[in-house]
């Protein structure tokens, strides 16, 4: 998008600083969150910080968490999800688990509350960084993430006759999936600090969760 992007918003605060640093179109971006995802992100003022932090994600030494709402209770209440990841082979713009091919991927998942047997607030840690990997392993193992209508996380009329219409509307209303990245952690470019940020998850889930529990 031309306006209203995380790189804007770095180009105002930060200046004539960031340019070049991650390439011309993505100044500053180390890594990035999937759309109508929030959370955390770390973003690099220069050239050492970026290929620092790069390296750091590269050899998958950073610490990243999610907490998402999700349809169901998985089973077992903690566990890993293994399967590779790629293009959905029916639709290019979906990924999707591939029976051969793909890039290995690997989600660690624990129960943290659960709503009834029709939904649960999940969280997941990161052992790789595909594209949509948290979305696609959720689905692949039938607990899709709320609101993700990419991946099998609307509402179904079997989910619909388990909602109360407040908790419906909500849902329908939520114009994004229930992910959010809260905590982050990596080695300070220049002091080898660990230093470990958290991020309260958004009101909307906030409400979505609030609506849950009162069902």
């Amino acid at each position: 998008n031309a306006s209203g992007t995380l790189v804007n918003a770095l180009l105002s605060h930060c200046g004539d600083s960031l340019s070049g640093i991650g390439g011309v179109k993505r100044p500053g971006i180390v890594h990035r969150l999937d759309k109508q995802t929030s959370g955390l992100m770390v973003a690099a003022k220069n050239d050492t910080a970026h290929i620092n932090l790069s390296e750091q994600f590269s050899s998958r030494t950073i610490e990243r968490a999610y907490q998402a709402v999700v349809w169901g209770v998985p089973q077992p209440r903690s566990g890993q999800i293994e399967g590779n990841i790629g293009r959905n082979r029916n639709n290019r713009k979906k990924m999707a688990v591939l029976p051969s091919g793909g890039k290995k991927a690997i989600t660690q998942y624990t129960v943290l509350k659960r709503f009834g047997e029709f939904a649960s607030l999940v969280e997941c840690k990161l052992k790789t960084g595909r594209t949509h990997q948290i979305r696609v392993h959720m689905a692949e193992i039938d607990h899709p993430v709320i609101g993700d209508s990419a991946y099998g996380g609307g509402i179904s009329r079997a989910r619909r006759g388990q909602l109360n219409e407040q908790t419906h509307n909500h849902i329908k209303q939520l114009d994004r999936q229930a992910l959010h990245a809260f905590k982050l952690g990596f080695r300070h470019p220049k002091s080898t600090k660990l230093i470990r940020y958290q991020s309260k998850l958004p009101i909307e889930i906030e409400l979505l969760i609030s609506l849950l529990e009162g069902l």
